[in-house]
């Protein structure tokens, strides 16, 4: 096998690796963050309904109402899951050619996620991960990767109403 098909290969394992471990991260963060102890702006409160007498247990009212409350919980949780991606693409070097280099931020709803980036030359590719919070990172973040969080920063919002 050629050196630079190896190379290939070694950056999409790593690549690979490198979102296993965030989407592992996002999963530990989900789970030991319970219901019970998020802050009360992270379940919005249902507005107020008029109030309806209870409707009998197996009918169709009554189901209705218990998926519009599961509805609710679902829209709640979604807000802290990634569901935001922006990817710039760009030719790190001037020799290489093809825009092969890029940066890519996936993102939740309150700009919390990580910023990828993967710089490929003729000889070799590193890769690079970078923590976000609030659409903002502490380490110092390329062109690039600014252009990717502002694509993001711009759309920013929730996706389910």
């Amino acid at each position: 096998m050629s050196s630079s098909l190896a190379g290939a290969f070694g950056v999409a394992a790593l690549f690979v690796a490198v979102l296993a471990l965030v989407f592992a991260i996002q999963a530990l963060r989900a789970r030991t963050v319970s219901s019970d102890h998020l802050p009360p702006a992270a379940h919005p409160e249902p507005e107020p309904q008029p109030a309806q007498p209870e409707a009998k247990p197996g009918t169709v009212k009554s189901e209705l109402r218990k998926l519009g409350k599961d509805l609710d919980v679902t829209r709640a949780e979604l807000k802290g899951s990634l569901q935001h991606l922006a990817v710039v693409r760009y030719d790190a070097f001037g020799e290489t050619g093809g825009k092969l280099s890029w940066s890519m931020a996936i993102l939740d709803d309150n700009g919390d996620g990580v910023v990828l980036t993967s710089i490929n030359s003729r000889a070799d590719a590193r890769t690079y991960a970078k923590e976000i919070k609030s659409f903002t990172s502490e380490s110092k973040l390329s062109p690039e990767e600014e252009e990717a969080l502002d694509n993001l920063r711009k759309e920013s919002g929730p996706t389910v109403d």
